[in-house]
């Protein structure tokens, strides 16, 4: 008896220091383009119904030692409006910079972001079906949008991954219990 509750008591523990991963790629193309400006990025999870579960990612002009008190920030942010999605359904109604979700823009090239449940972006991630989504913006330029589908918590591992046409390369989405 005493062996099958100390058997049972180790599942349980082992179980529940198990963290489930999401890990994201985003490439940034480079673009050969007269006028080139780094794009403005959202990366976010969506219920079914398309509202915003959680924010994982916005990347926008930032504020440098230089610019500061310039004004350059409050001009970076301005064009936020124009990740037109995230804006609807997010931005407008955050206060930026978000605390471990806001960025500065990223140059071409793969970007990884990677996430666990016990992580305040997933933590509070109810058990269903959600969307990865990826929008990007660019100055002088396009917009665009990604939709990865997957299933929260993931029961095994998986990937997934989607293709931009113009302002994104490919967006992959790997998930493990």
């Amino acid at each position: 008896m005493r062996l099958k509750l100390y058997g049972a008591l180790g599942a349980l523990l082992a179980g529940s220091a198990a963290a489930a991963d999401l890990n994201v790629g985003v490439e940034v193309p480079n673009l050969n383009v007269a006028e080139y400006h780094r794009p403005y990025i959202a990366v976010w999870v969506a219920h079914e119904d398309n509202s915003v579960a959680t924010n994982l990612a916005v990347w926008y002009q930032q504020k440098t030692g230089k610019d500061a008190g310039s004004g350059k920030q409050e001009q970076g942010s301005k064009w936020l409006a124009d990740l037109r999605q995230w804006w609807r359904r997010s931005g407008r109604s955050s206060t930026l910079p978000i605390d471990g979700v806001s960025g500065a823009t990223r140059p071409a090239g793969v970007h990884r972001l990677s996430f666990n449940d016990k992580q305040p972006q997933l933590a509070g991630l109810k058990p269903g079906k959600y969307e990865l989504v990826v929008e990007a913006a660019r100055e002088v330029g396009g917009h665009e949008l990604v939709r990865i589908p997957f299933q929260w918590p993931p029961a095994a591992a998986s990937h997934a991954d989607a293709k931009g046409e113009v302002e994104l390369g490919s967006v992959s989405l790997d998930l493990a219990p």
